[in-house]
This record gives C-alpha cells, structure tokens and sequence, in this order.
C-alpha cells in the first residue's frame, strides 16, 4: 500500500487500471494501456491493479465494476471513468496534466 501511495504521489501523471484477470473487458483494455504506454514513454506513469489480490485498495477507491481507471496527480484523483476505453482519450487526459516547461516558472 505505501508504496503505491508513492507511485501516486508523484507530480508524474499516473493512470491506475482496476482490472479483474476475470473480466472480458480488462483483456481489450490491456492492450490499449500498453499503446499508450508506448506513445508517452516516461511522460506519465501506468500501472495496473489486480482488484481481486489488491481488495484494500478497490474499496479504498470505491472501485465497483472493472476497467475502472484512475488518474493520480499528487496523489490525488483527478479524473476516472469506468468500461474500455480507447488510447486517443487516454493520451489526451493523460497530456492534461503533464507538466510543461512554462509550469515549471
């Protein structure tokens, strides 16, 4: 737990994919984490949270039905949403809150 509290804590965008080894559309979200993974490479963080091995932290963060995905920016949540979705969108919310060179003034 405290070390996902770290990950989380980073000014580093983190998104944060509650998926179930169980779940149909966990399988076709997979994929899709790992093309954005690609396209932002050390930009933001992501990582994957087995719902079933990590039970604490899906009732810590109220996660009900899988995908659930979580952005984390200073440890806080600044954006989710539930079900499959495509890597544009992702990438999208991810660059939102990725720090540019005009933040760091």
């Amino acid at each position: 737990m405290s070390e996902f509290s770290q990950i989380i804590a980073s000014d580093k965008p983190t998104l944060v994919d509650f998926f179930a080894t169980w779940c149909g559309p966990c399988k076709m979200q997979s994929p899709i984490l790992e093309e954005v993974k690609q396209r932002l490479g050390d930009k933001a963080t992501i990582i994957k949270i087995d719902i079933d091995k990590n039970q604490d932290l899906a009732l810590r963060y109220r996660v009900q039905s899988v995908p659930t995905l979580i952005l984390f920016k200073n440890g806080e949540a600044v954006w989710r949403t539930v079900g499959v979705q495509q890597a544009d969108l992702l990438e999208a919310k991810l660059y939102e809150h990725i720090p540019t060179k005009s933040d760091e003034r």
